[in-house]
């Protein structure tokens, strides 16, 4: 006998999924609503979720514990022995986002809902279980950023509150994916989370070599303010030279209200 499916979100903190949720919230009331939570995430992420919890009327399943114990990244570095996630060992995104979610469904038919937009290029399948078949609702209704922020509007959500000093992107807030603009901003808006960070970048247990979130910048030459400067300086001509193509955009970019400068690299299970 054939298992039934369940409906399962799964929540970031980003924009893309929060609105997903509020526009399937009457469609599917079955749904299960589940977020992936690493310890590590910026606070407005914690808050956020909570109003759009309260917004559901359902509660949001907290998914990375195991066996009544949390696994959060502190715990995995020292299983890792020190060496820090980057795009190249992207074990954050393995251990703790994938790997809990799979848990959570276990060897139950599942839908799983992501919020890819109509106006995305890139691919959005999260598991590869075959118990699991994802869905795109805003693909196949056609909505793109500008119906997405509609929705959270409408809704008295709004956008996730990180954007209002310049985070563009959920996950954590020491995510390697983070533009080096969005290092700044987090130093400006939470100087403890930056001095947080900066503690993670040493050598591991057994390495002799030392890890950074940036590449081969560490935070400690980052946060010179002759360097932050420099950022800020570079962000916008980056910005303005994005803007003067603005006259070659496509209909899909002018009706859409599509940023052509909005990175759009990472994790989707951490960031849509």
């Amino acid at each position: 006998m054939e298992l039934p499916f369940r409906h399962i979100l799964s929540l970031s903190g980003g924009k893309d999924s929060a609105a997903l949720a509020i526009y399937m919230r009457d469609r599917v009331p079955e749904m299960e609503y589940v977020f992936h939570d690493t310890g590590k995430e910026l606070p407005e992420t914690y808050e956020y979720l909570g109003r759009l919890e309260a917004l559901l009327g359902k509660p949001i399943h907290k998914s990375t514990v195991e066996n009544g114990d949390f696994i959060g990244f502190d715990q995995l570095l020292k299983i890792y022995g020190g060496m820090l996630p980057s795009n190249h060992r992207r074990w954050c995104t393995r251990m703790m986002k994938l790997k809990p979610f799979e848990r959570f469904i276990g060897k139950d038919n599942c839908y799983n809902y992501v919020g890819l937009r109509a106006d995305e290029k890139r691919e959005g399948y999260i598991s590869h279980k075959p118990n699991i078949k994802p869905l795109y609702p805003f693909i196949e209704d056609g909505l793109v950023k500008a119906d997405i922020e509609r929705i959270l509007e409408e809704s008295g959500l709004g956008m996730p509150p990180y954007t209002n000093w310049g985070r563009t992107r959920s996950g954590c807030f020491f995510c390697f994916y983070q533009q080096k603009i969005e290092w700044v901003r987090l130093k400006e808006a939470h100087p403890d989370l930056f001095e947080e960070a900066k503690a993670y970048e040493k050598p591991g247990k057994n390495a002799t070599t030392v890890f950074y979130w940036c590449g081969d910048e560490p935070l400690e030459e980052l946060e010179k303010p002759e360097r932050m400067a420099q950022i800020v300086r570079d962000h916008a001509a980056a910005q303005e030279r994005a803007r003067n193509k603005a006259t070659n955009r496509s209909l899909l970019h002018i009706l859409g209200g599509v940023d052509d400068y909005e990175e759009r690299n990472g994790c989707l299970i951490c960031q849509l």
